[in-house]
């Protein structure tokens, strides 16, 4: 403890003197001679040549390269010997590396196969459509493997068609943001969607002609109560399709009519939105979105176009969207009806059965009037004849429903309250609790088909005139 405390207060230059002093004493406790003495001569130097091993003790207590080979015992390393348990292992591995990659190479080649009817057929290809080479096949067959959540969850989105003369000859694909209806959202009310002007006329007059199909990118738990709200007894929209039947293509949603089950020559898309229909834009009409106007026109002004070509019924309705797109179709196919409606009247007065008619007006010019006492004498077109009938019926079609309202009303209540039953049914069954359900809904069963499935079948059944 003194020698500490006295190492303290000496300073750092005595201290580095007394360890040289201590390092440059010979070993054993020897003393360097004095120079005064001479008994002893003083031993040669040692020569460069012949290097002496110093005796002097160094503070470096690093150990050398040469003392850590010395200091190895010999022993053999675990590197270099392996037990046979460990080469079992590597060979096995190397082994199942190779078959892996064998069956790797097979599986490729497979997948280059050539196409086969069946599988064409569930793609919805044909050979002259389907990759030709054997690296395309392949690559098609491997993204197919992970397109699970980029495809609809069916391969058919519809149906198939109803027998003739049942089935309507056209289709008719409608969206229903900002085309049917509109949402707004604010503070004091929340949300709230309207109702585009002409909607109830454009889904029951449009329905003689088309099979409508709702086609729209929400999701089925929010568009199902507008779409009750559109068509309460679903006289009109046949089919619903929600976002769960979009496909993904290029990292965007789009409404891949390939999978609809359909001839897509007799196919009509109207929609708002031009990424939506980036895969069959030649079945497609863009339209203008519905901000909320309510003196809006622009559903009752369409109506024209689609009638006249659900009352032709052309082989291929491609063409002719093809030769409205980027215009204004309501008013270039008011253009073109004027201009045919002068035509068939320029061939009428030629054939002579047009002497001695009266002046010409422009209510008569386009039939305005129904009454045969202030209709023109000149004949009306096969779109005139056809759009009469088309009004008539529907005339007597909403005559019809105004007169069963309450029949209606009866019925679709008591079909809400069968499904409800038949839903809650399901989730007794699914819990697992008693037999069958609950007795309620196991009365049912025993007695036949469901109230809601013999008012579904009627109301398919019964004729929507008188």
């Amino acid at each position: 403890m003194h020698a500490a405390l006295l190492a303290r207060r000496l300073p750092t230059r005595a201290v580095s003197q007394s360890l040289r002093s201590y390092a440059s004493k010979p070993p054993n406790g020897s003393q360097s001679p004095s120079p005064a003495s001479n008994s002893e001569p003083t031993p040669p130097a040692p020569t460069p040549e012949t290097p002496q091993p110093s005796t002097i003790r160094s503070l470096d207590f690093t150990s050398t390269l040469e003392d850590d080979k010395k200091q190895r015992t010999g022993a053999k390393s675990s590197k270099d010997s392996l037990s046979s348990i460990e080469k079992k292992r590597r060979i096995y591995g190397r082994v199942s590396l190779l078959a892996l990659l064998l069956g790797a190479g097979a599986y490729g080649v497979y997948l280059g196969r050539e196409w086969e009817e069946e599988e064409l057929k569930a793609k919805r290809l044909t050979l002259e459509t389907a990759p030709s080479t054997w690296s395309a096949r392949a690559r098609t067959r491997f993204t197919d493997l992970f397109d699970f959540f980029s495809k609809p969850q069916w391969n058919e989105l519809l149906p198939p068609p109803l027998p003739a003369p049942y089935q309507k000859p056209l289709t008719l694909l409608i969206d229903l943001d900002d085309f049917l209806v509109t949402s707004t959202w604010d503070r004091q009310h929340g949300w709230r969607t309207a109702k585009r002007p002409g909607v109830d006329y454009f889904l029951a007059y449009l329905s003689q002609f088309y099979e409508i199909v709702l086609f729209t990118s929400q999701h089925y738990y929010t568009a199902l109560p507008i779409v009750d709200k559109l068509d309460p007894h679903h006289f009109y929209i046949v089919y619903q399709l929600f976002r769960e039947s979009m496909t993904a293509h290029n990292g965007e949603v789009v409404k891949d009519l390939s999978y609809l089950n359909r001839d897509l020559s007799k196919v009509i898309l109207v929609d708002t939105n031009p990424d939506f229909v980036k895969t069959h834009p030649e079945n497609a009409i863009i339209v203008p979105k519905w901000k909320g106007d309510p003196k809006d026109k622009g559903l009752i002004a369409l109506i024209p176009f689609l009638e006249s070509i659900g009352i032709y019924k052309p082989a291929d309705v491609r063409p002719i969207l093809e030769a409205y797109r980027g215009k204004d179709i309501p008013l270039e196919y008011a253009k073109k009806e004027a201009e045919a409606k002068l035509k068939h009247i320029e061939e009428w007065k030629a054939s002579g059965a047009g002497k001695g008619v009266g002046r010409l007006t422009f209510s008569s010019l386009f039939g305005g009037s129904s009454d045969p006492a202030q209709s023109s004498p000149i004949p009306p077109t096969y779109l005139e004849a056809k759009r009469a009938e088309a009004q008539r019926a529907y005339r007597e079609e909403q005559l019809w429903i105004e007169q069963n309202r309450a029949q209606l009303e009866k019925e679709k209540e008591e079909q809400d309250k069968a499904m409800q039953a038949e839903m809650s049914g399901s989730l007794w069954k699914m819990l697992g609790v008693g037999a069958g359900g609950p007795p309620a809904q196991q009365q049912q069963e025993s007695s036949g088909p469901s109230q809601a499935a013999a008012t579904a079948t009627a109301t398919a059944a019964a004729p929507k005139a008188p």
